[in-house]
């Protein structure tokens, strides 16, 4: 193959690898709708605010853990193959995941699934580097966003569907035939590749990674539990994690071989796409955690509605992120970047205005808004991303950007939601004063827990609702305003080092212009 035209099936081949990416993308957003039944005690596995993190954690950590690991031997042994082996290895955690009977089963199978999911994804995009020439890469990377955006578009829909027909397990069983497909397009159409000079394993980096943000996890998560951070439950595991993730740091500058090879940061282009990534995913997946709860409980949509009402949101993705890549080439990175994260940071803040009685039209339109705005964000990133490391270290390239996607999500579902359940916990305590004590702080956990107390009680329960969902709107402002926070940190990381757009300085001594760049 001449790498500088391109595998002659290329495009036939991505569209194998976007579909294989859909069971993955498909499976999130689907459990984002289902999150509600699940935390149901009669229909669901009766799961508790915290044991919902973790359904969704459980999956990050194992996932981000293992993506260096599973990049660097996708690279050295073949990343087809890895891909086959992780559709094989989702597929089957999926089963368990649908068939699970109580939460603590289901936060194992999730953990099964992220190591399928952690051989698939930067195999996907591994791949996309390998059969593709650096002109078309940014566009095909383009339709590979695009791809997610149609998962994230259906996703909710699927969700909702399957939902209100089946049993809560069917939005995992759903996963099943996708992978069976996928593994048969894979088998037949995509061409094998690897690393011509692969790098060694670093167990040791692998292990200190994982308990690193396990540990950092589970703290952000107790402290919300317990509803505070002065708590040595909170604070031990926490301090555990930092310490353990600075030895990560410390060993990985040591090592010649290193799974996250820290160095990369020197290239200024690489590290402000991955800060704002790691920004954008952080806030984005913290508020999509509150907004299942706010278009469910407080404004009483169906599981089948509010995965519609998901819509503007995902067909922005999938109408801007293919030309994403256009935009960033008119108008330079560091310009369309910037805008587009103050258009993010602006539809985070404005959940802090949303209230009971919001109209359901303005929020579709901040939907479509910020959806249009993320896809001018991720696809660049992530060429950037992949262009500042050698072809032959795609996989891990690949790894590096979903793993800070990923762990970054974990943290922002960990933080965020800790923060919404500490203010709601704050605000329900004089409204269930008169509740035995037993049942109080169970009932002032999450608005999940309040409602099941509502029915519990029945007539009795019913003055516990006006102040729960008063409580749940104040502590979703709270925490929107946390995220918008965290999204003005990523336009000062964006205005300040990414790099600016490419321009042509042309010399009267050669023929050829020379490429410089722009830092304005």
């Amino acid at each position: 193959m001449d790498p500088n035209t391109g595998h002659p099936r290329r495009w036939g081949i991505l569209g194998v690898l976007v579909f294989s990416l859909l069971a993955v993308v498909l499976d999130n957003t689907i459990l984002n709708v289902a999150m509600k039944t699940i935390a149901d005690e009669t229909v669901g596995l009766g799961a508790t605010q915290s044991e919902l993190e973790w359904a969704i954690n459980s999956y990050t950590l194992v996932f981000a853990g293992l993506l260096f690991t599973f990049g660097v031997i996708g690279d050295r042994t073949g990343r087809k193959r890895m891909l086959f082996i992780g559709m094989l290895l989702f597929g089957l955690a999926s089963l368990a995941s649908a068939y699970s009977q109580d939460p603590m089963q289901l936060i194992l199978a999730r953990a099964a699934m992220g190591i399928g999911g952690a051989a698939i994804m930067p195999a996907t995009l591994a791949i996309i580097s390998n059969v593709f020439p650096p002109a078309e890469r940014g566009k095909a990377i383009g339709v590979w966003a695009g791809g997610v955006g149609l998962a994230v578009a259906v996703g909710p829909i699927t969700g909702g569907l399957l939902i209100e027909h089946f049993w809560w397990g069917s939005v995992f069983l759903i996963n099943v035939p996708i992978v069976v497909i996928s593994m048969i397009l894979i088998a037949a159409v995509v061409p094998e590749s690897r690393d011509p000079k692969p790098s060694k394993l670093d167990p040791v980096g692998v292990v200190l990674s994982i308990i690193g943000l396990v540990a950092l996890v589970y703290g952000i998560i107790r402290g919300g539990e317990v509803g505070t951070v002065a708590s040595a439950e909170v604070l031990v595991p926490t301090l555990i994690g930092v310490a353990v993730l600075g030895v990560f740091v410390w060993w990985e500058r040591r090592i010649d071989h290193p799974v996250f090879d820290v160095r990369s940061f020197s290239n200024v282009r690489f590290s402000s796409a991955i800060g704002m990534m790691g920004i954008v995913f952080f806030a984005m997946m913290g508020g999509m955690f509150f907004l299942t709860f706010y278009l469910q409980i407080v404004l009483g949509f169906t599981p089948i509605q509010a995965g519609a009402l998901m819509i503007p949101f995902a067909a922005a993705q999938l109408i801007f992120a293919p030309l994403s890549q256009r935009v960033n080439e008119r108008f330079g990175a560091k310009l369309s970047a910037t805008v587009s994260m103050i258009v993010v940071t602006l539809a985070l803040g404005s959940y802090a205005l949303m209230d009971q009685n919001t109209s359901i039209v303005l929020i579709e339109v901040i939907f479509f808004v910020q959806g249009a705005a993320m896809a001018n964000i991720m696809p660049p990133a992530t060429t950037a991303i992949m262009e500042s490391l050698p072809r032959e270290k795609a996989g891990v390239g690949s790894a590096m950007s979903n793993t800070v996607r990923q762990v970054s999500g974990a943290l922002g579902v960990a933080v965020l939601g800790s923060v919404l359940s500490s203010s709601y916990r704050g605000e329900m305590e004089p409204a269930l004063t008169a509740l035995p004590e037993g049942v109080r702080h169970a009932a002032g956990e999450s608005i999940m827990a309040t409602m099941g107390v509502v029915q519990e009680l029945g007539a009795k329960g019913q003055e516990l609702i006006q102040p729960a969902f008063t409580a749940f709107v104040d502590g979703m402002h709270v925490t929107a305003m946390v995220s918008a926070v965290i999204g003005l940190l990523g336009i000062g990381v964006v205005a300040l080092w990414m790099p600016g757009k490419p321009r042509f300085a042309k010399h009267a001594e050669q023929k050829e212009p020379v490429l410089t760049s722009s830092r304005g």
